[in-house]
């Protein structure tokens, strides 16, 4: 009989009451850091995974790319022409 009070008190001292959470949830809205209990559960991987901000990121190297693109440069045809004799007869 005794075991039976333990859990039940155990359970009521567990659990925390759906007003209770959503008092917690008020109280932490603002705060950079939720409890453990109080942030979605999803999965692992979700949780893990890199945040919307992190993915659009750029590197130095990435930022360099985006102002200083690769330049293009027009062959004049006739120096094609003495290196590549076969391939202008296939063009034209």
């Amino acid at each position: 009989m005794s075991k039976v009070v333990r859990l039940s008190i155990a359970q009521v001292l567990n659990v925390v009451s759906p007003k209770q959470k959503s008092a917690l949830r008020e109280m932490y809205k603002n705060n950079k850091y939720l409890p453990l209990n109080l942030r979605p559960k999803k999965t692992r991987a979700i949780r893990k995974r890199f945040t919307k901000h992190q993915v659009s990121l750029k590197t130095e190297r990435e930022k360099k790319e985006i102002y200083y693109p690769l330049r293009k440069f027009a062959i004049k045809l006739f120096c094609v022409c003495f290196i590549f004799p076969s391939i202008v007869k296939i063009m034209f």
